[in-house]
């Protein structure tokens, strides 16, 4: 199953700096909200995406009332501090320098690698140092943009700047290193395979779609919806949907829970933004932590 948008999607929480703006509130839900609850401390955890357009999502009442409330505002990364994530990406997304992509593709992978590019008006000496999992990721993200979905609209922007209006703590649940170490954990091979996999996407038309579905299904908190973007992520042999159950949420979700649970004994009540397919299925994190014996609401 093809997934490497939602890669894209993840790898774009890191790229951006913060907007200013006040928080708007919306009567219509989007995508998912918890509380959770244990021993008189209180968490929210709330589903994000990565990109927006046609003007910024802004919260709907309930989710915002749940930030006001809290004392601190938890999201996966703090996305002003650009220069972590640029050092993350030089150590993780690039070849030695006298490396270049060039020397790790098969004839047939770097041909269709430069027909991707030329589409997307990039030039292969611009990105010949960049492995072939950045390559996809960027090619993915030049797709969204083309279409209008841009990392200045994400939802974390809008935590982030009502954060810093409401003078709240921001703490992270995970580090650029961490995230971009997680890409080039796959072999070689493996991220060949997840270039070509992302070049058939974009060829196809699956990539844009199965992105439109996500962010089609959080903007009005289609319960089914989100839960067949999870699956088509998740399910399948392909590098990318075997990389996106195994590592992208099956080694993150414990982490975060375990993390989200050290942040409830700091905070009386926290709100969580993480993206919004942690959320979902046996083992994201709303099931996770009640199995740690919490509490676990679904306000929607």
């Amino acid at each position: 199953m093809k997934s490497g948008m939602l890669f894209a999607l993840l790898l774009a929480c890191c790229q951006a700096v913060l907007a200013a703006g006040t928080l708007e509130t919306s009567a219509q839900h989007r995508g998912q909200l918890y509380r959770v609850t244990h021993d008189g401390k209180t968490s929210y955890l709330y589903g994000t995406v990565h990109v927006g357009r046609d003007g910024a999502y802004p919260l709907d009442e309930v989710a915002a009332r749940a930030l006001l409330d809290s004392k601190a505002l938890v999201i996966e990364l703090d996305i002003r501090e650009d220069k972590a994530f640029q050092v993350a990406l030089t150590r993780y997304g690039r070849y030695a320098e006298g490396d270049s992509v060039q020397n790790h593709l098969t004839p047939a992978t770097l041909d269709k690698t430069v027909q991707a590019l030329a589409r997307a008006g990039i030039s292969l000496a611009s990105v010949q140092q960049y492995k072939p999992w950045l390559i996809a990721n960027l090619l993915v993200g030049a797709e969204l943009d083309k279409n209008g979905y841009q990392r200045s609209q994400a939802v974390e922007f809008a935590l982030l700047a009502a954060a810093q209006k409401q003078e709240k703590t921001v703490r992270e649940l995970e580090s650029a290193d961490y995230q971009l170490s997680l890409f080039d954990s796959l072999d070689a091979h493996q991220q060949e395979q997840y270039l070509l996999e992302n070049l058939a996407d974009l060829a196809d038309g699956d990539s844009l779609k199965r992105s439109q579905a996500l962010l089609e299904a959080w903007s009005v908190a289609d319960r089914s919806g989100i839960q067949a973007a999870w699956h088509t992520a998740t399910s399948g042999d392909s590098i990318s949907a075997g990389f996106m159950n195994r590592v992208l949420l099956g080694k993150r979700n414990p982490e975060m829970a375990a993390n989200i649970e050290r942040i409830m004994q700091q905070d009386q009540v926290a709100f969580v933004g993480v993206g919004l397919l942690h959320l979902v299925g046996d083992d994201g994190l709303p099931q996770l932590l009640k199995r740690r014996g919490y509490q676990v609401e679904q306000l929607y």
